[in-house]
């Protein structure tokens, strides 16, 4: 639906792009903290995503940063090799990321996505920053930090996620529905109904909190 109050309020507007723009900056925040903590041979342990390393996970977190820029006919700026410099790879994505989010032009750019048409800033907060948030607590617990998300952004995902279709849940924990090599959640994992909401979060999207 319109935000018609947003549309005769510009001010109204740009708090929302604020918003969301400050949204993304602690989470990127966050994630780069635990990226810049890892140990330099821990970069090879497992992560809870069964094919990933802790490397794969700042790998894909990257990756998904060029997904993000490809409605505006851009890509990734030159960065250190992830190999190498995890963390200068990471720096160099989230900087690409964040000049979007500070032009209104480029932020407000409506584009297809397999979520319906929306602004790339829209996607950029319904991807990539929440992404962030859940491939952090993958990173936390593959180099043993503190996997603790913040519990206003837990409340969120699970408001939102939970409320999902079951149909839609469905395709997104089948493989490759939303493209080659794309595949969003696991299949549900059961943690009891008193478990705290992060445990019951990442057992909707496919983690074993245990």
């Amino acid at each position: 639906m319109p935000d018609w109050t947003s549309a005769r309020n510009p001010q109204g507007t740009r708090r929302n792009m604020n918003a969301i723009a400050d949204r993304y900056r602690r989470h990127a925040d966050a994630f780069e903290h635990k990226v810049a903590a890892a140990g330099a041979d821990q970069w090879s342990n497992q992560s809870p995503c069964e094919d990933w390393t802790a490397r794969d996970v700042v790998g894909h977190i990257i990756d998904m940063h060029g997904v993000m820029l490809r409605p505006l006919g851009r890509s990734l700026s030159p960065a250190p090799a992830l190999k190498d410099d995890p963390l200068g790879a990471f720096k160099s994505a989230r900087a690409d990321i964040q000049a979007v989010l500070d032009d209104p032009e480029s932020a407000g750019t409506e584009c297809d996505t397999p979520n319906g048409r929306m602004t790339v800033e829209q996607q950029i907060d319904q991807v990539i920053s929440d992404d962030l948030v859940l491939h952090g607590w993958d990173l936390a617990r593959a180099t043993g930090q503190d996997d603790r998300m913040d519990p206003a952004d837990v409340e969120r995902m699970w408001s939102s996620t939970s409320a999902l279709p079951k149909e839609v849940l469905e395709m997104l924990r089948t493989p490759e529905a939303f493209g080659p090599g794309v595949k969003v959640f696991g299949p549900e994992v059961s943690v009891p109904e008193d478990a705290p909401l992060q445990d019951r979060l990442l057992g909707l999207i496919g983690r074993d909190p245990r």
